[in-house]
């Protein structure tokens, strides 16, 4: 079951992470940790001119508001609703991209990549950490950017 995480217009301004952390640190603390069992969304409640063609991603506020998110939760990219298409939405946050109404988001390539190795290397880390060995999970995330990494990075991280 899908967890939502909903921002106001308050917590982007204050960059307040307290929405994400009363659903976050529940989960955590049940033993959820990093599975699909969290599954989560975010909810974007802000007003807007409706003649603003921006999409959420390039507000400055929303970027900069999961920028600190991602600081704090590395990790994140792991357990959001991938089915949802949460994790292009959350990787488009983080990256710059262009969007096309025909081709959907096209991220810059070599950003791409740097913010790929960057959670590899990140959550590879934290799942060690947490005593766990198995990286297919990680692996899939990767997939669904478009990158296939090799198992022997994986031992190049112990």
């Amino acid at each position: 079951m899908p967890h939502t995480i909903t921002l106001h217009e308050s917590h982007l301004q204050t960059l307040d992470l307290d929405p994400a952390r009363s659903v976050i640190e529940p989960l955590l603390a049940a033993g959820k940790g990093l599975s699909g069992d969290m599954a989560l969304r975010f909810v974007i409640e802000i007003s807007r001119d409706p003649t603003d063609p921006r999409e959420l991603s390039e507000l400055p506020e929303v970027r900069l508001w999961f920028i600190r998110l991602d600081s704090v939760y590395p990790w994140l990219p792991l357990v959001l609703d991938w089915e949802a298409g949460e994790l292009g939405r959350y990787a488009a946050m983080l990256v710059p991209h262009q969007f096309s109404p025909t081709e959907g988001i096209r991220y810059n390539p070599e950003c791409l990549e740097i913010f790929m190795m960057a959670k590899i290397f990140a959550i590879a880390a934290w799942q060690r950490s947490q005593g766990q060995t198995q990286y297919s999970r990680l692996k899939f995330m990767t997939q669904m950017l478009g990158y296939e990494i090799d198992d022997g990075l994986f031992d190049l991280l112990t």
